[in-house]
């Protein structure tokens, strides 16, 4: 299974338009590739204007074949017209050799990821996305230490997450970039249920078991914090980011 992410930087006064046009262009194109099991359209919550196309896909190959279809192309250049621009300016050379000055858009970023651990669904996403609230967990693990991790979190994690009330789908993903890279991705009913989780303590609970496998830059940080009694930001810090989805539709 093959989760892909495609980060939008939507101008603020065109989130309504956008997705209605997910939901009008973008849902009925992707329900007719192979493959594509869902998609949907999250929205950040600490990111003004932060947009996600997250999609789950049978295989690498499928998700490969889309992004090089024409179809990918159109729906690309017909959802530049809504995203924001950037504070970068671009200078070039007009047509009778004067020097213009034209405002760079936030191109959309891709980023793609192997399942390497899921919930014990029989179906592979929620039959109706649309509502539900999302927690991604971004880790750094030892390159040594990644069997025993992907272990861990099979064995452990996902039965205690299943166990969770809210909690309808989790899924451990793997970075086909960053080999070391992983997403924690938990799917919940509602934010009331995702905030009761993490203040249970059962979120840090769960963290601890797996703290070791992290990055030893980061556990460094963390010792360095606790001498110092301070905080201290690296590039490999445990991060955590909430959404929203906005819309979205399972193809299954």
């Amino acid at each position: 299974m093959f989760m892909r992410f495609l980060h939008l930087s939507i101008d603020v006064e065109h989130e309504n338009i956008v997705k209605q046009f997910y939901n009008a262009v973008v849902l009925p194109q992707l329900q007719k590739m192979d493959g594509c099991r869902m998609a949907s359209l999250i929205k950040s919550h600490t990111e003004k204007g932060a947009f996600i196309s997250l999609t789950l896909w049978d295989e690498e190959s499928q998700a490969e074949k889309y992004e090089k279809s024409e179809v990918y192309k159109n729906l690309t250049e017909q959802i530049n017209q809504f995203l924001s621009e950037s504070s970068e300016w671009k200078m070039q050379l007009s047509e009778d050799f004067k020097l213009e000055y034209k405002q760079v858009y936030e191109a959309p970023v891709r980023r793609n990821y192997v399942v390497a651990v899921k919930t014990h669904h029989s179906e592979s996403s929620p039959k109706q996305p649309t509502g539900m609230y999302i927690r991604i967990v971004s880790l750094k693990i030892q390159p040594n230490k990644i069997n025993e991790f992907k272990d861990i979190y099979s064995k452990e994690i996902i039965p205690a997450l299943e166990t969770t009330k809210g909690c309808s789908f989790a899924y451990l993903t793997e970075s086909l970039k960053e080999s070391n890279e992983f997403l924690s991705i938990s799917l919940w009913e509602s934010k009331a249920f995702a905030e009761q989780y993490e203040a249970s303590g059962k979120f840090d609970e769960l963290t601890s078991k797996l703290k070791h496998t992290f990055s030893k830059f980061y556990l460094w940080k963390t010792e360095l914090e606790h001498q110092i009694k301070g905080k201290v930001e690296t590039s490999e810090d445990m991060k955590i980011d909430n959404y929203t989805t906005i819309t979205g539709k399972s193809f299954n």
